[in-house]
Order: C-alpha cells, then sequence, then structure tokens
C-alpha cells in the first residue's frame, strides 16, 4: 500500500492479509465448484442452467483476481500453492459425485451462503477504515448474492416443474 494509504488505514494488515487469502482459496476452490459441476451437469433444465452456471465460474475468478490485487496492495502474498487451499478455505469444496442437476445447486448453494458470510466479515472489519477492500468486499458479496439467487430460483423452478408433473400423472 502506498504511503497516504497507509496513512488514511486504521485496518489490522495481518489480520486482514489472512482474511482476503482464506477469501482467495475459496474463490478457487469455487471457480472450479462450478466449472466442473457445470461440466459434469445432468437432469431438468440442463441446457439453461449450465451457461449460467459457466458464467458463474467467471465472476468467482474474476473475484480472484481483485483479491490477490489487493492482497499485493496491502504488502501481502497471495496464496501460491492449490494444496493449501482447503487449508485456508472455510467454504468446503464439494466433489460433484453425483451430477444430478438439484444435487450440484445444492452444493453451490451451500458455497454462495458460506461467500456471503465471507465478505460480509470483510466489509464489516474494513467499514470506516480501510475504503479500498471495503469497496471490493461490498462488490463480490453483491455477486455472490446475485448467485444465491439466482440458484434459489432455478431450485424453485425444479421442484415446481415436479410438482406439475406430479399432477399430470394422477
Amino acid at each position: 500500500m502506498g504511503a497516504q494509504g497507509v496513512q488514511i488505514s486504521s485496518v489490522n494488515v495481518d489480520e486482514l492479509l489472512k482474511m482476503l487469502n482464506a477469501a482467495l482459496a475459496e474463490e478457487w476452490l469455487a471457480y472450479y465448484q462450478y466449472w466442473i459441476g457445470a461440466r459434469l451437469m445432468e437432469g431438468p433444465m440442463r441446457s439453461e442452467i449450465e451457461p449460467e452456471l459457466l458464467l458463474h465460474a467467471d465472476q468467482e475468478l474474476g473475484h480472484a483476481v481483485l483479491i490477490v490485487g489487493r492482497i499485493i496492495q496491502l504488502g501481502g502474498t497471495p496464496v501460491t500453492n492449490p494444496a493449501d487451499w482447503t487449508k485456508l478455505a472455510r467454504c468446503a469444496y464439494e466433489d460433484p459425485t453425483d451430477p444430478y442437476v438439484e444435487v450440484i445447486l445444492e452444493q453451490n448453494l451451500k458455497g454462495e451462503r458460506c461467500a456471503i458470510q465471507r465478505y460480509k466479515e470483510i466489509a464489516d472489519f474494513t467499514v470506516g477504515k480501510d475504503h479500498s477492500t471495503y469497496q471490493i468486499a461490498v462488490q463480490i458479496l453483491n455477486e455472490e448474492l446475485e448467485h444465491e439467487h439466482d440458484i434459489e430460483d432455478w431450485l424453485r423452478d425444479i421442484a415446481r416443474m415436479k410438482e406439475e408433473l406430479k399432477k399430470l400423472r394422477m
């Protein structure tokens, strides 16, 4: 961080760097969770959901880019070894062993809810103390909230479709 940035910041940088590296690890795991899940997914609405999950994956990668930049600006070193991702991450990576669309979506929904909590914590930690990191956290938080909403909508649509099919069979 530049001299003026240090002067106006009143945040514990070491603690913030730990939070940001954990978030970075989670973003890489989320990227892969979305990407591989979209590729393996089977079931209803797959053709509509797959491109959206790939878009979510790209957005998670974009979050990682923002976080790496901020870690470097703060004088830290981004986590460099993928083997450390699961050690640092609080948000779990769930192996998509069941490719059914609802299972994939539920896995991604858990990840989004964890990410929402992560970025709320970073925003709360930096509000009024580190404006740049705060803005990044809020930007990412808003995208994670949108992802959660998208997934909830798809799960509702699938549930409704199943109910309609049950009615037709009666």
